[in-house]
Formats: structure tokens, C-alpha cells, sequence
């Protein structure tokens, strides 16, 4: 693993000393389509009122504001179907209802329904030999070291392969890296979860078909639950990512959860066998060796608490929860502060669907409940309550900044036309955490300029080569869409002044990319005499899930001589606080004349 730790270093290293550009070895392409309304959309499931299908409104309306109440949690979208019909369906401002949202790991059960659909062809076994699938390309030392790794031990997530996901940074040849790479431990005992198996299985789909698994899945999937508005990202070898990358509506999402719940039926056509359905939900591993009753692992699905559900389980609160004792199946979108399956969330949904919680098939109508419970999804929407993550702690507090200044237009035009030059070129308006997932980093912002203009305020952003212009809505948001090298994502960009304790006026711009489970958060400070700024930037979820992953790489069973001995020597700690004055850097610049 030398090579892919010398990369992992590299990448970390020309973040921390402000390199921009392609840092990574992985050759960028841009790929993803912008989001649009006017498309022709997915196939709609029926609506019904919660209590038609025997759940109160009034405790839906009690989550809801538990899930948006958490200072450790960003809420963006749930969904919940009962019988299969929608019952409660809410955006919390400023995202937007029914539009597609990053997915992370939850898509990597949906490459375990890729591989059960394949094997009911007869085009492959669990038993199959990886090294046999791809036998034009194993290497002598790969025979040797994973001549036991079957195609259950990538679903199951004990290849114990030491090919992980920081191992695509070393180059654009991912399966040629994972075949050659060693093992740890004997494959099929120990759980170590490790996205680059989900990839594989991916890859194998297209070695044995000759298409993307995102094509070999459109007629056999995508298009019998009339799921159309649907991307999944890959590789530079044109290999669908497989355990990342997927961009799906929560509705889409939970027909596929609905489809699980029903044994792989769909308008009473078996898409999915059922045996393939019902060995995939089963424990096949315990996730903690130590402790079996923790929790277990299926064919890349999580088991949950509660007896006999099951989880689709992405980073961040990206979830597809199923119970099928209730018939009950719960989408979520976040970008919480809490990196792994367990957290606040999950003890928030858990708490409400404990073991003893039994509904009936039906309950009397209650349009008052009904209608608080409407209100509240429409409140929601609209920014009606606190948003976590600006008035609740997502910003670092700095002493002496003072909301609710009273600032007229005429002080917002006295902004219009400054262009300021920035002494540190090296920050991008993508987070670190989505140019890091996309492969898309910034070529660095060198200049900043604020215009007022039919009654609208922008900041222009020179960005390497390119100019954008972001509009920011004063105390409200307002759509912008963000070109990367090539890519749109959608964000909306609100921006409040203030002041702070010497009266420098202060701009605070919050710039939430809808699409995915990341913002980028600027306060910009302006001295008196508007000739000097000094930014201070920040992301959600920010520095904690970075250190977070950043541990994990730093474990000593899974890397090798660099990784652990910085680790020995005390270089993490340095390391950690590079990377969070990375994450939250402090730039200035000066007004420079056009």
C-alpha cells in the first residue's frame, strides 16, 4: 500500500499548503448533468393523510420538530410511506422537496440489487473467485494473496483486501489497484467495510455485460418502478462508482426500499427475486466481532434495531429505513455531524418506531392534526424554524460580531463595484468534502467583488480562469447555479449583515449546494474604509467529520510504514491542526482597481 498511502499523503499534504488544481493523480472529467425542473418526472407513488394508513399526524408533526431541532444534525429532506402511499413529505429550508440529493453509501445496496439480478441469470455465483472474473488482468502476486476472495465476501464486506477507498487516489486504474493489492486477515471472517468492494462489484457487472451497471440497470430496474430522473457518477474507466456517487430523488429512494419490503415485487412483477431479497436483509456477518449483538450486515445492507428491518445506509444521514413488520419505509437527506450509521438521528426515528410500537391499519381522520401537520411541512420549507447549523452553532462564534444591524441600501450600494484581490489563492467555493468526493478541486479564488444592481446583490467570484456571479439574497435565499470545470450544481446562497465590536461591517453568506450534504459558510469583514476585507470561511459538516475520517486512516491494521509512523512520531496531531485551519481558513484581501 505504499503507493496509495505516498497519494493519500500527497492529496492531504497539497490541501494543508494550499495547491490547487487537479492535486489528486486521478485524471477529472466532468460528468454530472445539471438538475431540471422541466424534465419529465418519475413515476409518482399515491399520497394518503397519515391517518388513513394508521399513524397519528400529530406525531409525525413531534419528529419532524425533533429532526430539525438538533444542533448536531442539518436536516434537508425526509419521506415516509405507509402501504406503500406517501404520508408525510418534507423539505427544511432551503432545500427543496423531490429534488435528487447525493446519496453516498446508501446506493451501495443498490449495486447488491445489480448483483442479485445478475446472478438469476445464470451469469454469475456468490461462490465465483474474483481473480477468475477478471482473469485477463490478474497479476501473479494477486493469484497469491486473494486466490480465496469470492464475489460473498465483496457483498458481505470481508474481502479484508487493503485496496480502500483512499486507495483511488493513487491513479485512475481502481480494479487493476485493488487486484493487486494485499490482504489482511482471511477473507469471509473479519467485517471491514470498504467501499472499493462495493466498486468491484460494480466493475464485475461490467466485465461479465459489457455495459456500466448503470445501464445494465435501467431496463431491469430503474425503468419497471418508473425511476427516470436518476445519476450515478464513474470512474475514469467508465466503471459506475458503485459504493458512491449516486444522485436520487427520496421518493425514488423509497420505492427502492418499498420494493425490498415486498420481496422484490412490483406491480405484481417479480423484479427482484425473492430469495436474492430475503438472503440479502439477513445477517450474513457481524459488524463487531466482539459484540454480535450490535448490529449485522447483510449483502451491502445494514440490519437495523428494530427486529427484522433493515437499513440503506449512506454517510452523513442519507438513509432509506425500512420496517417491514409496519410496512413502513423512511427516506432521509442530511448532512449531519456524525459521519457514521449511528448517531442522533437514527435514536431520534428508533425512538418513535421502538419494538413495542404497534399502529393499526387505520385511525379516524383528524383534519386538525392533519393540517398542523401541513403547516408544519410548509413552515419547515419556508425557513420557518431555527436552521441548524447558522443560528445554532455552525459557525465558529467569534467575540465582538453582532446580528440585526440595521444596514440601509444605501450602505449596500457603498459595496457595489469594490473588487479586492486576495493575498491566499488558494481556496474554492466547493467544501473540501465535495471537491475530495468529486475529484473537483478548485484552481483557487484570487479575487472577490461585491455589485448592487436592480435591486439585487451579488458577489462576482474570480475562480482561477472563471468568473461566476453568485447572487445572495439578503435574509432570505435565493437559487444560483455554480459551474465547477464544467459541472452545475444548484445551490441557494443567503447573506445577513452585522457588526461587529469596532463597527466593521459584516457580511455572513451561506451557500447550501441542494444537491448534496455539504455548505460553504464565508463571514466577510470589511474595515472601515471599505479598502480591506478579511474572509473567514467554513463548511458544514465541516472540520469534526473530517478529523473523523482522518482517524480512520491513521488505523493501524488497515496502513502501513508513512501513515503509521507520522502516527508514532506525533505528526497526526500536527496534521489534525493543519487540516482544520484547512477547513477553516482566514484569507484577506485588498480593493484593487479594475
Amino acid at each position: 500500500m505504499a503507493r496509495e498511502q505516498l497519494a493519500v499523503m500527497e492529496l492531504l499534504w497539497g490541501m494543508i499548503t494550499g495547491k490547487t488544481g487537479p492535486i489528486s493523480r486521478i485524471d477529472y472529467f466532468p460528468q454530472k448533468p445539471a438538475w431540471s425542473e422541466n424534465e419529465a418526472d418519475s413515476t409518482p407513488l399515491v399520497r394518503a393523510t397519515p391517518e388513513s394508513q394508521g399513524i397519528s399526524s400529530d406525531m409525525l408533526c413531534d419528529m419532524l420538530k425533533d429532526l430539525r431541532g438538533r444542533t448536531e444534525m442539518d436536516m434537508h429532506q425526509f419521506l415516509m410511506l405507509r402501504n406503500g402511499k406517501v404520508i408525510c413529505e418534507c423539505s427544511f429550508s432551503p432545500y427543496q422537496t423531490g429534488m435528487w440529493h447525493i446519496s453516498h453509501s446508501m446506493c451501495k445496496s443498490v449495486t447488491g440489487m445489480a448483483v442479485g439480478l445478475l446472478i438469476s441469470e445464470g451469469k454469475l455465483s456468490l461462490d465465483d473467485r474474483v481473480i477468475d472474473i477478471f482473469g485477463k488482468r490478474k497479476s501473479f502476486f494477486g493469484v497469491l494473496r486473494q486466490r480465496e476472495i469470492t464475489v460473498r465476501h465483496l457483498l458481505t464486506m470481508t474481502s479484508n483486501v487493503a485496496f480502500n477507498e483512499l486507495g483511488i487516489f493513487s491513479g485512475n486504474e481502481w480494479t487493476k489497484g485493488f487486484l493487486e493489492s494485499g490482504v489482511h486477515d482471511v477473507s469471509g471472517e473479519v467485517f471491514e467495510y470498504n467501499s472499493m468492494n462495493s466498486y468491484m462489484l460494480s466493475a464485475m457487472i461490467t466485465e461479465i455485460t459489457g455495459e456500466t451497471m448503470m445501464e445494465y440497470l435501467r431496463p431491469r430496474l430503474w425503468e419497471p418502478l418508473g425511476i427516470r430522473r436518476v445519476f450515478w457518477e464513474c470512474s475514469p474507466q467508465n466503471v459506475t462508482k458503485g459504493g458512491w456517487g449516486l444522485f436520487i430523488r427520496p421518493e425514488d429512494a423509497a420505492k427502492l426500499g418499498q420494493l425490498y419490503l415486498q420481496k422484490g415485487m412490483w406491480n405484481k412483477e417479480q423484479i427482484i427475486p425473492e430469495e436474492w431479497v430475503l438472503e440479502s436483509v439477513k445477517r450474513q456477518v457481524d459488524t463487531k466481532k466482539d459484540q454480535p449483538e450490535a448490529g449485522g450486515y447483510g449483502y451491502q445492507i445494514w440490519q437495523g434495531i428494530r427486529p427484522g428491518s433493515f437499513n440503506f445506509n449512506g454517510m452523513l444521514g442519507q438513509n432509506v429505513i425500512v420496517y417491514p413488520d409496519l410496512d413502513i419505509v423512511m427516506v432521509t437527506n442530511a448532512a449531519n455531524r456524525e459521519l457514521f450509521q449511528n448517531g442522533t438521528m437514527r435514536e431520534i426515528i428508533e425512538g418513535y418506531f421502538h419494538e413495542n410500537f404497534c399502529p393499526p391499519e387505520v385511525l379516524p381522520e383528524d383534519k386538525c392534526a392533519y393540517s398542523k401537520l401541513k403547516a408544519l411541512e410548509k413552515c419547515l420549507s419556508e425557513g420557518g424554524m431555527k436552521v441548524p447549523g447558522i443560528e445554532k452553532g455552525g459557525w465558529r462564534k467569534h467575540k465582538g460580531v453582532r446580528p440585526g444591524a440595521v444596514i440601509t441600501r444605501e450602505s449596500i450600494k457603498k459595496l457595489s463595484g469594490n473588487v479586492y484581490e486576495l493575498e491566499q489563492q488558494n481556496v474554492g467555493i466547493f467544501p473540501l468534502m465535495m471537491q475530495v468526493f468529486h475529484n473537483n478541486f478548485t484552481d483557487g479564488i484570487r479575487r472577490i467583488g461585491f455589485r448592487y444592481a436592480d435591486g439585487r446583490f451579488y458577489m462576482d467570484v474570480w475562480e482561477g480562469e472563471c468568473r461566476q456571479e453568485i447572487e445572495i439574497g439578503i435574509n432570505k435565499a435565493v437559487s444560483v447555479t455554480i459551474i465547477e470545470h464544467d459541472e452545475p450544481y444548484l445551490a441557494k446562497v443567503t447573506g445577513e449583515f452585522a457588526s461587529d465590536e469596532e463597527r466593521r461591517l459584516v457580511l455572513k453568506i451561506d451557500i447550501a449546494f441542494l444537491e448534496e450534504a455539504a455548505r460553504r459558510k464565508m463571514k466577510v469583514y470589511f474595515s472601515k474604509d471599505k479598502d480591506k476585507i478579511e474572509i473567514r470561511w467554513d463548511e458544514i459538516p465541516g472540520e469534526h467529520v473530517i478529523l473523523s475520517g482522518l482517524d480512520a486512516v491513521t488505523d493501524e491494521s488497515k496502513n502501513g510504514f508513512f501513515l503509521n509512523s507520522l502516527k508514532e512520531a506525533g505528526g497526526m496531531e500536527m496534521m489534525k491542526m493543519a487540516v482544520r485551519n484547512t477547513v477553516q481558513p482566514v484569507t484577506y484581501g485588498m480593493r484593487t482597481q479594475e
